[in-house]
């Protein structure tokens, strides 16, 4: 570093003190070659000078930050403040820590609610009258969940460790009735993450028309919550994802593909901040977990089961089908199999108290939120009880998981019948990973009172929910579909209506099975399975169960990624007018993928994956690959070529070469793909140790 000379005093040399700093501040991962620190928690800085030592009663040190293009201390980009001995309570200060001859070690310290970014940092030695100011360099600053004056301030270090510093986790996909949790790599700390998400913020819409406002307003988590919902998605702006559901994605990476961001966003960066495609709701969902993870807000991503897409926030979905069951006209509301979102904690200064805490964000394009795509955040409280005042978007994701389902059927003679449909309850098994443990936890309760209570009721009232608090009918008659404990993918199997007669009465009725391949959005593909049953008879008090058989040979070109089929059955008594529909959404298990670890687990050391997989299908694989990520484990994601074919029952083993650069515990995440067993995943933890 270059010599810099005031009147009497010479400062030779200064540190940053990047180690200590990083370990101090939870920030030892982005700390190896520039200073990351959190707010409202002091940072070290040593000054060496040369010929005499700082003397306080002579010598005067002053330091500048400033933060965005255009800095102004009105905004809180910009301060300027002195070595002192006081310490100001929410303002930027500067102390001594030590004194050893020529060596001063300073602490800075950022207020607990300072805009975070990236910052340029400046100091002016003088003594009397003459002086001179000089860089120091820039530093980045991050929130602070650690801190209680922060208002990211979570009083869990357990919490801590999972929301703002793990870098794996898992995000649930499936069906209600069979939860499937997928490994994700979110890789917050990995190499250009840090610069990717600053540049996200630098590119957003409210930078670009005011770049002032918008690096003052960074002080608030909930405005760059909002931001960085509406920039993951391109939209709007320059976002990083293009979303797409329709099954064709030959000029991108599927969605499925994915088992990562930071792969999706090194992509963002190295195409000029281009979108990167393809997105769906929980890509979306785990690059902002990644991104707000890595700017310091504690986040999580969240799986609602039976999830509602609302569009005029009438809080109801209604279906109508033809006389066979099948639906009619284009449907812009629909209910998801699963929907992904995010939940970040924050406190909100700019609502009444008690909805601090967790506050949902959803980057997937769906509605504008004030002509934008975005959504949130809004306080998960604030659904459970039904306040759908409070901002932002609360009318939306209440209705993601209290909407109420009414189904029309429609006969050949234009006349319509209202159906029963007890199998579809919106707001199921709200599922998140569980903090320190690969285990799902159940969070409905967060969104949800339990159902049939007051406080349920009360909230509907509240809501407007009139739907809801209407008497359900019942008729005497129920059906349901069941299913085998456990269909894996290449399997044939049996599905059965249960129907259950607790009247008095017989009932000629008439019977529609149908199953069909289905996205996880609900679209439906074509059919795989029926069967019509013109004359069921129901006896009084009975129970009957009737088989529908599903054929590999049937649903093996149609079978979408997710691994889906929709049952459908439709059981008709035209004496008494009764129309009971009954519905499954079916998960076909992939194989297991095995992972082995060959080597001595230390950091730096090299280490092999071996990767394994047996065909379960009746048919060969072509065009397989072997795709493996890890934060800490991989410096970046590799993929394998494996030879064609891959028969029938055969199982295959690749070996992928590892360096692990951090020591401690992380997951290798592997994705198979290929032309008929599409997207599987597997994880394996592996522990590092020192070199």
């Amino acid at each position: 570093m270059p010599l810099i000379v005031s009147v009497d005093l010479i400062v030779e040399k200064w540190d940053l003190e990047l180690e200590a700093n990083g370990r101090d501040h939870h920030t030892a991962d982005l700390c190896r070659e520039r200073l990351v620190v959190r707010r409202g928690q002091p940072f070290r800085l040593t000054l060496h000078f040369q010929g005499r030592s700082y003397e306080a009663s002579v010598d005067r040190l002053t330091f500048s930050v400033s933060t965005g293009p255009a800095p102004s201390q009105e905004a809180g980009t910009k301060a300027r403040f002195p070595l002192s001995d006081a310490v100001e309570e929410g303002a930027w200060t500067a102390s001594v820590i030590d004194q050893q001859d020529s060596e001063l070690s300073l602490q800075l310290i950022a207020p607990a609610h300072a805009p975070i970014g990236l910052y340029r940092l400046s100091m002016e030695a003088s003594t009397g009258y003459q002086g001179s100011s000089f860089m120091l360099g820039h530093f980045t600053l991050l929130f602070n969940t650690w801190c209680p004056a922060d208002a990211v301030y979570l009083d869990s270090e357990e919490q801590r460790q999972e929301y703002v510093l793990e870098q794996q986790g898992f995000i649930y996909q499936g069906s209600a009735k069979y939860i499937h949790g997928v490994p994700w790599n979110f890789g917050q700390f990995e190499d250009e993450i840090l610069d990717t998400c600053l540049k996200l913020l630098d590119v957003n819409p409210k930078f670009l028309k005011n770049s002032g406002r918008d690096c003052s307003r960074r002080s608030s988590p909930v405005y760059v919550g909002r931001v960085v919902s509406a920039m993951v998605n391109c939209n709007d702006d320059q976002g990083v994802l293009l979303g797409r559901w329709d099954n064709n994605y030959a000029d991108g990476v599927s969605p499925m593909f994915w088992i990562g961001s930071v792969d999706i966003l090194r992509r963002w960066k190295n195409y000029g901040f281009q979108k990167v495609k393809y997105g769906q709701c929980w890509v979306f969902a785990a690059v902002a977990c990644t991104v707000l993870r890595c700017l310091g807000i504690p986040t999580r991503v969240v799986t609602n089961y039976n999830s509602a897409h609302d569009s005029n926030s009438n809080l109801l979905i209604e279906y109508f089908r033809n006389e066979f069951g099948e639906y009619e006209g284009n449907k812009s509301e629909m209910i998801w199999n699963f929907h992904c979102w995010v939940e970040s904690w924050m406190t909100r200064p700019d609502l009444q108290p008690g909805y601090e805490g967790w506050q949902a964000l959803d980057p997937t394009p769906q509605e504008k939120s004030e002509g934008t795509y975005c959504c949130g955040p809004v306080p998960v409280r604030a659904i459970k009880e039904g306040d759908l005042s409070t901002k932002y978007d609360a009318p939306f994701v209440f209705a993601e998981v209290n909407a109420d389902v009414v189904e029309w059927i429609r006969q050949e003679d234009g006349s319509m019948h209202k159906s029963i449909n007890n199998s579809m309850v919106v707001g199921l098994k709200i599922s998140t990973k569980s903090v320190g443990r690969d285990q799902r936890e159940d969070i409905t309760h967060t969104y949800k009172y339990p159902e049939g209570s007051a406080e349920e009721r009360e909230a509907f009232r509240k809501a407007n929910n009139l739907n809801k608090l209407a008497a359900k009918e019942e008729s005497g008659v129920t059906m349901r579909i069941r299913v085998a404990r456990s269909m894996k993918m290449g399997s044939d199997f049996d599905v059965f209506a249960h129907i259950t007669n607790d009247t008095a009465e017989s009932h000629a009725c008439r019977l529609l099975l149908c199953a069909r391949t289905v996205s996880y959005n609900g679209t439906l593909g074509p059919v795989c399975s029926s069967k019509d049953l013109l004359d069921l008879s129901l006896e009084p008090h009975s129970e009957n169960s009737i088989s529908l058989p599903i054929l590999y040979e049937k649903y093996c070109d149609y079978l979408t990624e997710s691994n889906l089929i929709k049952v459908r059955g439709l059981l008709i008594d035209p004496a008494t007018d009764i129309y009971l529909l009954a519905e499954r959404d079916i998960y076909l298990k992939n194989p297991e993928i095995k992972i082995r670890i060959l080597g001595e687990p230390k950091k730096n050391r090299k280490l092999v994956a071996e990767v394994s997989l047996q065909n379960p299908l009746n048919e060969p694989l072509e065009g397989c690959t072997v795709t493996v990520e890890g934060a800490g484990l991989t410096e970046t994601q590799k993929t394998v070529d494996i030879p064609d074919p891959v028969e029938a029952g055969q199982e295959v083993k690749v070996r992928v070469d590892l360096l692990p650069v951090q020591v401690g515990l992380h997951k290798l995440v592997v994705n198979f793909d290929s032309n008929k067993l599409k997207a599987v995943k597997g994880y394996r933890n592996v522990i590092i140790g020192p070199p």
